[in-house]
């Protein structure tokens, strides 16, 4: 009942609700955003685009989940930053002659101080139509029927991607385990 109020709240232009909102669902957003792959140092970025769309667009908010709405413009926001990050990254490398080796080392630094770096490394190596439905899924407690609404995608296509999501990533992490693939063990 609180979130609805809040919502309401926010809606009406109430921007102390509309902080609390940002307040108890910055870690869902965060969490979400780095899992999808995104560098740590872009999320604070990526969760600030995502509040500034939940304001400019709360007033359409009409599902019954308020979460659900918030991992569909999470999941925007982050294709969003990664397709701005790819023209830029091609950009910077038509210029140097040589790839971006700094931003790869310092990637690799973060997850290398990451508890479950190998996880990570093997989910982000899934096509994003098997990673999304993991996450949410694993790592989010998401419902198959909420994954599909989030994903809008039939439940049935959300089954099979998870079932064969698991399949890809139990090889990854047994090929990282033993030093294959393009892990570094």
């Amino acid at each position: 009942m609180e979130e609805i109020q809040l919502i309401e709240k926010a809606k009406q232009g109430d921007l102390t609700a509309y902080s609390k909102l940002i307040i108890d669902y910055s870690p869902i957003v965060e969490r979400f955003a780095y899992q999808m792959g995104n560098q740590i140092d872009d999320i604070p970025d990526i969760s600030q685009e995502v509040f500034i769309r939940v304001y400019r667009f709360i007033d359409g908010f009409t599902h019954a989940k308020f979460t659900t709405w918030l991992y569909k413009i999470t999941l925007n926001v982050s294709r969003d930053f990664k397709r701005k990050e790819n023209q830029y990254n091609q950009r910077l490398q038509k210029v140097m002659s040589e790839p971006l080796q700094e931003t790869a080392s310092i990637h690799a630094t973060i997850l290398r101080e990451e508890e479950d770096r190998a996880l990570h490394e093997c989910i982000q190596e899934l096509d994003e139509k098997y990673r999304a439905p993991i996450i949410l899924y694993y790592f989010h407690d998401k419902k198959y029927e909420e994954i599909a609404d989030i994903l809008s995608v039939n439940l049935s296509t959300i089954k099979t991607r998870i079932l064969r999501g698991k399949s890809m990533l139990k090889k990854l992490l047994e090929e990282a385990e033993n030093g294959e693939g393009t892990i570094n063990g």
